[in-house]
């Protein structure tokens, strides 16, 4: 969402400073001109409204919405609101456009809303990507630590300052991502065709918590979670739906063979490869350099690192921080 803030901003401060040079050089001087420049206004205008509403209603979707490209769900209905405002405009601005005082009423106007727009929409896009950050839980995939429903905020910084246009490079970081953080990344995969969990999740953002660091050795057996052999216990965050009965070991793993299995796994490619993935029963991987093995809390209904492997550093967005929403679940996120 914060790429998509930017450049609405970077959009509308084009325009703003556009619009002084033309008023400073008279260039807008017939009515067809003043109604093509209002009509700009009212498309950029009707596009960023059309856009930033899609967004705020996809935010309430299984998943988070995601920053970076734009969906076709998003971007048809606001190329065609955009294409409605700007031929409202352009019969506005024209008609205007013959008259001095109404003339400069319209563009006077345009260049301060597109001023005013981009300051705070720039400013809003510079702290949500770089420092703080809301979302909402879309699915139990976390219970009981957090809830369907639950709106909280997620410290940006913490990791270090992402660097744009970079492959998730990271400066003035507070501190390293530990076991145990509950982290939100965006889903580690660059195909937008890749189907996992049932669907689509190309960019999509996800929120888990941080059970294997790079270089552990990650396995589970009978549900139970152990790390270089070692079981992570005690786990007073895990809740287990299905009570004690666990499924029964399968020898899918065996099957492919252990280095086949973790180039799979490391590939996003295990849940396509074998189909029917053991909650379980899964591994042993090792978590390579620079990425991490994630889990939900909720673990008998929960996709995460089992399915689709590992979550590589230039995914990750920032650690869950602050529950502020509802009022009765107010406090820190651990």
């Amino acid at each position: 969402m914060e790429e998509r803030l930017f450049f609405i901003g970077l959009g509308m401060g084009a325009y703003a400073w556009l619009s002084r040079r033309f008023k400073a050089g008279n260039s807008l001087d017939t009515p067809a001109k003043v109604g093509l420049w209002h009509a700009l206004f009212c498309a950029l205008a009707g596009f960023s409204i059309c856009l930033v509403l899609l967004m705020s209603i996809e935010s309430r979707a299984k998943y988070f919405p995601v920053a970076g490209a734009f969906s076709t769900g998003e971007l048809y209905p606001s190329l065609a609101v955009a294409a409605i405002a700007a031929v409202i405009g352009f019969w506005r601005g024209r008609a205007a456009g013959s008259k001095s005082v109404k003339k400069s009423h319209y563009l006077n106007e345009d260049s301060e809303w597109a001023e005013t727009v981009f300051s705070a929409v720039l400013l809003a896009a510079m702290l949500m990507y770089f420092v703080i950050q809301a979302f909402k839980i879309p699915s139990s995939s976390m219970e009981r630590t957090l809830l369907v429903g639950d709106h909280l905020f997620v410290n940006k910084f913490i990791y270090g300052l992402r660097i744009p246009l970079t492959s998730g490079h990271r400066l003035l970081a507070l501190r390293s991502v530990g076991r145990g953080d509950i982290i939100v990344f965006r889903f580690p995969v660059d195909d937008m065709t890749e189907v996992h969990c049932g669907s689509v999740q190309y960019r999509k953002d996800f929120i888990k918590r941080v059970v294997g660091l790079p270089g552990d050795s990650v396995q589970v057996s009978a549900g139970r979670v152990f790390i270089n052999g070692k079981e992570l216990s005690p786990e007073p965050h895990a809740q287990y739906v299905d009570g004690p009965q666990r499924q029964a070991e399968s020898t899918q793993a065996l099957d492919v063979g252990r280095e086949r299995y973790q180039q799979l796994w490391q590939n996003h490619l295990l849940d396509k490869e074998l189909r029917d993935i053991q909650r379980d029963y899964f591994g042993p991987v090792k978590v390579p350099e620079g990425s991490y093995f994630v889990m939900g809390d909720n673990r008998d209904r929960s996709c995460d690192s089992r399915y689709w492997g590992p979550v590589e550093s230039r995914y990750l967005k920032g650690k869950a921080w602050f529950i502020y929403w509802p009022p009765s679940r107010l406090g820190l996120v651990n």
